[in-house]
C-alpha cells in the first residue's frame, strides 16, 4: 500500500482571542503531538506554527502570516496536514490512514475482507470491515491480534454475531 505524503492532522474551526490565533480540532493522537510540528499545510502551502498550545482537547495555534483576527476567520473549515517525513513514529507504531485498505483476516488465515472505514466511539475505534459481509469490529486487544501496517494485514478474532 502507497503511503500518502501529507496526513490529514485537523481542521481550523474557529479564531481564538483577538491576535490572531486559530482553534484547530486535532484528528492526530493528541494536541501535544502535533504541537511537535513546526511546519503544517494548508492548501498545498507551507504555514510555519509561530506557537501552539493545547486547550481542552484542542490546539490553539498563532501561524506565520496571521496577524489578527480577520486572517485567523479566513482559515475557519480549512484541513491542516501535516508530512509525514517530519513525523517519525516508533517501531509498531502507524496512522490510521496507513491501514484503510488493509486485508483483513482471522487468526486462522481466513479472509475477512478490507478495511473500508475506522468509527471513532467514546469506549474505543471500530473497524468496519467489508468482505461477504459487513463487519463492525472493536479495535481492541481481544479482537486486534496483529496490525502490519507495512504489508496491509490486520489480524482479528471473530466471535458470533461480529
Amino acid at each position: 500500500m502507497e503511503k500518502q505524503q501529507y496526513i490529514e492532522a485537523g481542521k481550523i474551526v474557529n479564531t481564538h482571542g483577538v491576535r490572531g490565533e486559530v482553534k484547530i480540532q486535532v484528528w492526530l493522537d493528541s494536541p501535544e503531538f502535533m504541537r511537535r510540528f513546526k511546519t503544517i499545510y494548508i492548501d498545498s502551502r507551507p504555514v510555519k506554527l509561530v506557537s501552539s498550545r493545547a486547550h481542552k482537547g484542542f490546539l490553539i495555534a498563532l501561524l506565520d502570516g496571521v496577524e489578527d483576527i480577520n486572517a485567523a476567520m479566513s482559515l475557519k473549515n480549512k484541513t491542516v496536514y501535516i508530512d509525514r517525513a517530519e513525523a517519525p513514529l516508533k517501531k509498531g507504531e502507524y496512522f490510521l490512514c496507513d491501514i484503510i485498505g488493509a486485508s483483513v483476516v482471522t487468526e486462522d488465515g481466513e479472509s475477512v475482507g478490507t478495511l473500508e472505514d475506522i468509527l471513532e466511539t467514546p469506549a474505543s475505534s471500530v473497524y468496519i470491515v467489508r468482505g461477504e459481509t459487513e463487519h463492525m469490529i472493536p479495535a481492541v486487544p481481544e479482537f486486534i491480534l496483529n496490525t502490519d501496517a507495512e504489508n496491509g494485514v490486520i489480524t482479528v478474532k471473530l466471535i458470533e454475531g461480529m
